[in-house]
């Protein structure tokens, strides 16, 4: 089992999440957060005044499943988010060594 961490521009999340549905992902999480990349944050002005923003909003898309499906999970995340444009994003994939549904006690790819 794997466990896919995208950090995502916030207005491609209707599209990654559309695109995860389509390949048949049943379920997301998905958290508002702030960070920044190698673009080190950006210059806004607000009447006026000129101020650096350093942490810039992002989502937080987490997403559990089973080892095989992880390259064409993680490929169809990459293709519905990028813009091309610095501040795309990235992201991670991570082992998860054992995982329980709460409701039924299922156990590993079946709690999936």
């Amino acid at each position: 089992m794997k466990l896919i961490t995208a950090i995502i521009k916030p207005h491609k999340l209707d599209a990654v999440r559309e695109t995860l549905t389509a390949l048949g992902i049943e379920g997301m999480t998905v958290t508002e957060v702030k960070g920044f990349g190698r673009q080190k944050g950006q210059r806004e002005i607000y009447r006026g005044a000129e101020y650096a923003v350093s942490l810039l909003p992002k989502v937080k898309i987490e997403v559990a499943v089973a080892a095989d499906r992880a390259p064409s999970v993680v490929e169809a995340m990459t293709v519905a988010a990028r813009t091309g444009q610095i501040g795309d994003g990235k992201i991670f994939v991570s082992a998860i060594e054992h995982a329980v549904r709460i409701r039924t006690g299922e156990t590993d790819r079946d709690a999936l």
